[in-house]
């Protein structure tokens, strides 16, 4: 050990790694391109997609397909006053239908999915691969190189360039970003709560049209039951039953399609004049103030847009596409028609116009395959929530709660108990405590148009950065977009006071709990960063680090990816005794939908040998998940162990075979990385590179070593290391775990003090323990505190 040993700070510093990702007969380039983009150029037949699109009905696009059950009510909601209107109204549905939910949705927005996911925090997750705005900087330029971290490249004076780096440098732009994303996920929040009340209410409220003396009470008692029942099931998941979603969807679209056709057909051909723009502008010119307020309830007929791009995850982007434009857009064109033909003749009959529309011999197999449908609507909605729960919570925006898997076959089929029953108690008390549905649809508009103007902000983005646009596309796109939302935003302002603050207060809420335990992330992480402990000082300290070493493996759980946490030194200046064998363990999440498990963990040494302290980095992307049937423990052994193994056969080689392993000069730093995923190393080549080193392997019993050794040292040397190891993993693993406590400080403004010392701890006390979500064992655990003011 007479060599000199290279420090964290110095591998940092300097970046001189093994780097064993390359295959000899294939650069790293061209495998790593391959990977990526295998999702894209996956090549679908005719009747595969064909069936994709039938599936993706039932996941998609019920919300977007109940949408006529509630539509004129919520326009007209005292009745229509003339003819034109009824043109008018049903001149901005086709409009709005043609320029949200089919261009800029479907053939816009939808492409900008992060390989096959969609949502706000998909679009978050692309622009944080292609500009520094993440306000946790955990990365780590390995990161970088796995096969889910797709990113586009671009030319330094180039108008993508000048943005990334404008946005780099402002610190509030990173702020605004996260602000903006927050906001949509809390409204997303939002319209899981207020779809599962309209929609069942609405699809419910149908019977009073063939039972008049029903009173609206025993409609609402039902619409409850039935809410209670739906958000109970949920433990259960959907697999079970999502085979029935797709047929009862395209049942319910090709009922009201034809159901519209009859109408046409029965009350005449008048309306479709509504397919010339010109009835708009006459509309808003007539009604005034009363018909620009109207258009928050014609806003309802695009609701369940943003649901469609959250709901993306299991479906090609043609396969949704090819279902809207062949079944769901006709089909909602036909049913607003043929209730608007209604309309014209019964001007009375706004607030039932779906159910009495429907020809008496047919009202109760559409009464129930409208309150299945409504169901199924309100699934969608469910699964959004909890998908973007899940990706703030892996983001560190939101409190730790317990995410269950309901399906082995799809890993986005998730149920969240806590979200659940927090969605079923404030849906029960919209339904209950609304007078009517008309409030309802204020409250949703509200949510939904609020939603679009997120996912417009952020598209520009997307479009800039991500797309590379020449600014005129980008100009145009976002002309168009906040023409159309801003229209529909400025009626619902008005719609505030009418049941339109319901999802403004509810958004609020989540909005301070998500950013206030964001900003606890933020600090605990800063504070660990500035607080961590200098390689030299435990250098210093000698292979005992000034401590009895007893037998055993001491995993410390921190979040820094590099560098000697404050917990350890806290640790050692406590207690006279540490373990033999010590593992800094880094969780972290990454702006990618997925680590493949083969690439999941990074291992390296800290120090010289005979310290025997390592640090293992374990890499999830927002839809990861740690489940207890995943042996997280026996993963990071078997990682430590090859660690071991390859760094004594890089040292077991010859001067000579330094140079002439595939032809390239190999260097023996004492903090190289170990990177899983499943490749031999006799196929790899061996390369210094100027970024954090890699060593692909499988596990120790799938590893093919084929070097030529120098002598028996390097073995011999293996041996014991290994057999060091394994003696002191058996003698016992100890799960260090800091319990950070974070105050404001006593000069603090009070505002911050509440949510620190308020806010903050009671989410902390009331959420999840880290220990459970790594499914630690009670009596291997190890909590060391600690204090810190912000």
């Amino acid at each position: 050990m007479g060599s000199r040993v290279d420090t964290d700070e110095d591998s940092d510093n300097r970046g001189s790694m093994w780097d064993l990702d390359q295959k000899l007969d294939q650069p790293m380039d061209e495998e790593a391109g391959r990977l990526k983009n295998m999702y894209r150029e996956k090549k679908f037949s005719a009747l595969l997609l064909l069936r994709l699109s039938f599936q993706s009905l039932g996941v998609v696009y019920g919300d977007l397909g109940t949408s006529p059950l509630y539509v004129f009510y919520n326009t007209f909601p005292d009745g229509v006053k003339d003819q034109e209107d009824v043109i008018g109204a049903l001149s901005l549905i086709i409009y709005s239908l043609t320029l949200v939910p089919l261009l800029k949705y479907v053939f816009v927005v939808l492409r900008a999915n992060d390989n096959g996911q969609g949502g706000t925090f998909a679009l978050y997750s692309l622009l944080c691969r292609h500009a520094k705005i993440t306000t946790i900087p955990n990365q780590h330029r390995t990161d970088e190189e796995l096969t889910t971290y797709s990113r586009s490249t671009f030319h330094e004076r180039s108008f993508a360039a000048k943005t990334k780096r404008w946005l780099e440098e402002q610190e509030s732009s990173k702020s605004v970003i996260l602000i903006l994303v927050l906001v949509g996920t809390c409204m997303v929040i939002g319209d899981g709560i207020l779809t599962p009340a309209i929609s069942v209410l609405s699809a419910v409220g149908g019977i009073k049209v063939n039972q008049p003396r029903m009173s609206s009470g025993v409609v609402v008692l039902v619409a409850v039951v039935i809410l209670i029942g739906f958000f109970s099931m949920q433990h259960y998941g959907t697999d079970r039953v999502s085979w029935l979603f797709a047929p009862i969807v395209l049942l319910w679209f090709l009922l009201i399609g034809g159901i519209g056709i009859f109408n046409i057909w029965k009350y005449g051909s008048t309306v479709l004049k509504a397919f010339s723009p010109v009835y708009i502008y006459r509309y808003i010119r007539r009604g005034g103030k009363e018909g620009w307020t109207s258009l928050g309830g014609i806003m309802l007929s695009i609701t369940g847009t943003e649901a469609l791009f959250a709901d993306l995850s299991h479906f090609p982007v043609t396969a949704v596409q090819l279902a809207f434009t062949l079944v769901v857009f006709p089909c909602l064109l036909l049913a607003y028609t043929g209730q608007a033909a209604y309309l014209m003749t019964n001007l009375s009959h706004s607030q039932d116009a779906f159910y009495r529309s429907i020809p008496d011999r047919i009202y109760w197999p559409v009464f129930i395959v409208a309150t299945l449908a409504a169901v199924v609507a309100s699934q969608a909605t469910i699964t959004a929530t909890f998908s973007i729960i899940k990706q703030a919570l892996a983001l560190g925006c939101f409190p730790r709660v317990k995410v269950v898997y309901t399906s082995k076959k799809f890993l986005g089929q998730i149920y969240v108990p806590d979200i659940n029953w927090i969605l079923m108690i404030l849906c029960i008390g919209v339904t209950a405590g609304f007078e009517n549905q008309n409030q309802i649809g204020n409250a949703y508009g509200t949510a939904v148009v609020i939603v679009m103007l997120v996912t417009t902000f952020l598209m520009i983005l997307i479009m800039i950065l991500v797309w590379r646009c020449h600014w005129i596309l980008v100009l145009i796109f976002t002309s168009l977009s906040l023409i159309v939302e801003c229209t529909y935003f400025s009626s619902v302002l008005f719609k505030v006071d009418q049941g339109g603050w319901v999802p403004l207060a509810i958004a609020g809420a989540f909005l301070i709990i998500m950013s206030v335990w964001h900003y606890g992330t933020v600090k605990r992480y800063e504070f660990e960063m500035h607080s961590k402990v200098s390689m030299a000082w435990i250098l210093g300290l000698g292979p005992s680090l000034g401590l009895v070493r007893v037998p055993g493996i001491g995993l410390v759980y921190t979040e820094l990816a590099s560098g000697v946490p404050h917990i350890f030194s806290h640790f050692i200046t406590n207690l006279p005794a540490i373990h033999s064998v010590v593992v800094f363990v880094c969780v972290k999440y990454l702006p990618v939908y997925t680590v493949p498990e083969e690439e999941r963990f990074l291992v390296k040494r800290i120090g010289p040998k005979n310290y025997h302290i390592f640090r293992c980095v374990a890499r999830y992307g927002y839809k990861d998940l740690h489940k207890k049937d995943d042996d997280f423990e026996k993963k990071l052994f078997n990682n430590l162990f090859m660690f071991v193994r390859l760094e004594c056969m890089m040292e077991g080689c010859s001067d000579s075979d330094e140079y002439s392993l595939y032809g390239h000069q190999i260097e023996h730093p004492r903090d190289g990385l170990m990177h899983n995923n499943g490749n031999t190393v006799s196929s790899m080549d061996l390369t210094m590179s100027s970024v954090d080193s890699i060593v692909p392997v499988r596990s120790p019993a799938h590893v093919n070593i084929t070097v030529r050794s120098s002598g028996q040292t390097s073995s011999q040397t293996e041996v014991d290391e290994l057999e060091f190891l394994n003696s002191c993993r058996d003698a016992g693993v100890v799960h260090i775990l800091g319990n950070t406590v974070v105050r404001a400080r006593r000069e603090s403004r009070f505002y911050k003090k509440i949510a620190v010392d308020y806010i903050y701890a009671f989410l902390r006390k009331i959420c999840r323990e880290n220990s459970v979500i790594f499914n630690v064992p009670h009596e291997s655990l190890l909590n060391v505190g600690q204090i810190f003011y912000v």
